[in-house]
């Protein structure tokens, strides 16, 4: 016997107008890549995204085609992407992060057919378009009096070409499971792979990302989704926040310290998210000019491991709640949030910390657990680590292509590449990758726990941990780190803080000094370069 209930396909399309018909008036905010700042509401943000579906579909684009962005966080990037999902087309959301032979390949293995782009990138497109044989136009995120000249094919003026459409137009519709957008992982190794979302795995995630343990949003939250729409599906705040009806402010292309606190404060946002790299700018900023953050409730930190210093700051300083989360481009991207259960309430000071310092426990919709090397699954006891593997409906179950088939197992279970473990009220805490752990003596340290400990020394603004080669133990650790401006740490100093604070057989043999540490084009530490750059580096005790 079937149920009874209506066929309502969960399509994208449904999100922005329940907005526009529910919270038609709550502000959509963005300071503008021309500069000055731009208020809209979700009611206009649906018509103009109307006019996208009713003009793509003019020119000829529709069900499956993939149409490419290169932009920040504004109102126009946002349009975009509802327009495109309106008229059954895919969003690829383009990271300008990557190398340029990085986004030709991507473009050319998605095969875009068009390319909606912020005058930022316009250079860096000019230079690509001619190697993406796909590409048959290019819609800059402008208007006409600040359209530059250029030779790009089809180029036009976004708000020129919007004046081409009345917006008489009615959302195609199609199976839920139908594509719905595309975002490439940032891979260290090989070349990107595709992830590709369904309507029907934004629109559950995003109503698993609202809930009160994950990010908690509601009509009365003023969100800033610092982290860029082409991060990792833009954390899913781009489908999250118009379905709560929260307020939307958009920072466009200025994501420094100031700027931050400029939107946060006279924005009066309650709720952000970022990688921990955003904060530390946003906390050097605070203590060099002082100020406060009088409206902020909650910061939603992810992207990587999130240092206790950055927590205790938010949490004791400036009394927002800080989430630390997990998840990945494949994941779209929660997989974790670190909320408090009520085995953990009545915890303080630095017993509180250590499990604020940890992913958190999955929202329902995602399933989690760690293993050995033969695929056994090992104890939740909060110390013994393994192979980190998930499943749920918005998690992939292939990358496009079928490329990375061997992370995909029979029971749907996906292997994240994370090494960690998880404790009996279902924490988890991401100990490492597992191409990064440093195997010492048959045992594994966690090089981001060292990092996380390294960057609270106050003399310290950076640190990395690699494994480098041992005559004797196989691996042992090397810390790297960037010294703040105007301090001048030794090894001995850093030693010395690191001393008490980890096992002593997970002291660092070395400590040496650099002027920057490589990331990758989403922010996180590029540990081959590294690893490539200390390769002939012989440690003391070798």
């Amino acid at each position: 016997m079937r149920g009874l209930m209506q066929d309502w396909p969960l399509l994208c399309s449904k999100v922005i107008d329940h907005a526009a018909n529910e919270h038609p008036l709550r502000e959509v905010v963005s300071r503008s890549v021309e500069g000055p700042m731009h208020r809209t509401n979700y009611r206009e943000v649906r018509q103009r995204a109307l006019k996208i579906a009713q003009l793509l579909e003019r020119e000829g684009y529709g069900l499956g085609d993939r149409i490419a962005t290169m932009a920040w966080n504004t109102w126009r990037h946002l349009e975009c992407w509802y327009g495109i999902m309106g008229v059954g087309a895919i969003y690829h959301t383009l990271n300008p992060r990557l190398f340029p032979e990085q986004l030709a390949w991507i473009m050319n293995d998605a095969e875009d057919k068009l390319l909606f782009v912020d005058l930022t990138f316009l250079p860096l497109i000019e230079a690509l378009a001619p190697k993406v044989a796909s590409l048959k136009k290019v819609i800059v995120l402008t208007d006409a009096e600040h359209m530059p000249e250029t030779k790009l094919p089809g180029a036009v003026a976004y708000e020129e070409w919007l004046k081409g459409a009345d917006g008489d137009f009615v959302w195609k519709e199609f199976d839920e499971n139908t594509a719905a957008g595309m975002c490439y992982t940032s891979g260290t190794t090989g070349n990107p792979k595709g992830v590709v979302y369904s309507h029907r795995s934004n629109v559950l995630h995003s109503m698993i990302a609202q809930a009160p343990d994950a990010m908690n949003i509601s009509s009365s939250s003023r969100m800033l989704p610092i982290v860029p729409l082409f991060h990792a599906n833009g954390w899913g705040i781009a489908l999250t926040t118009p379905m709560t009806g929260a307020t939307l402010v958009m920072p466009g292309p200025k994501m420094d310290g100031a700027s931050v606190y400029q939107l946060l404060t006279e924005e009066r946002v309650t709720c952000t998210a970022a990688v921990p790299t955003v904060w530390l700018m946003l906390l050097q900023h605070l203590e060099a000019h002082g100020g406060e953050l009088p409206d902020l409730e909650r910061v939603i930190i992810g992207g990587s491991a999130c240092p206790r210093r950055v927590i205790d700051a938010f949490q004791n300083r400036y009394g927002a709640q800080v989430v630390h989360a997990w998840g990945m481009t494949e994941m779209s991207p929660l997989g974790t949030l670190c909320a408090i259960k009520p085995e953990y309430a009545d915890l303080t000071g630095d017993e509180l910390l250590a499990v604020e310092e940890t992913q958190g426990f999955p929202p329902f919709g995602v399933e989690m657990k760690v293993t050995d090397d033969e695929n056994r699954t090992l104890p939740r006891d909060g110390k013994t680590f393994g192979r980190l593997k998930v499943r749920g409906p918005a998690v992939a179950k292939a990358y496009y292509k079928d490329q990375g088939a061997e992370l995909f197992d029979d029971e749907r279970w996906f292997d994240t590449g994370d090494v960690a473990h998880i404790d009996p009220h279902g924490y988890m805490k991401i100990t490492d990758r597992a191409k990064d752990v440093i195997k010492s003596g048959g045992e594994w340290i966690s090089s981001i726990e060292i990092e996380n400990i390294a960057v609270g020394h106050p003399d310290v603004a950076e640190a990395a941990v690699i494994g480098l080669s041992h005559p004797k133990w196989d691996e042992r650790p090397l810390l790297v780190c960037v010294r703040r401006e105007g301090r001048d740490p030794t090894k001995e100093d850093v030693l010395g803080y690191l001393d008490g604070k980890i096992a002593k057989w997970w002291m660092p043999d070395d400590v040496v000094f650099v002027d920057e540490i490589p990331h990758t084009a989403a922010g996180k530490i590029r540990k081959t370069a590294l690893r490539d750059e200390f390769r002939g580096y012989v440690l003391p005790t070798a």
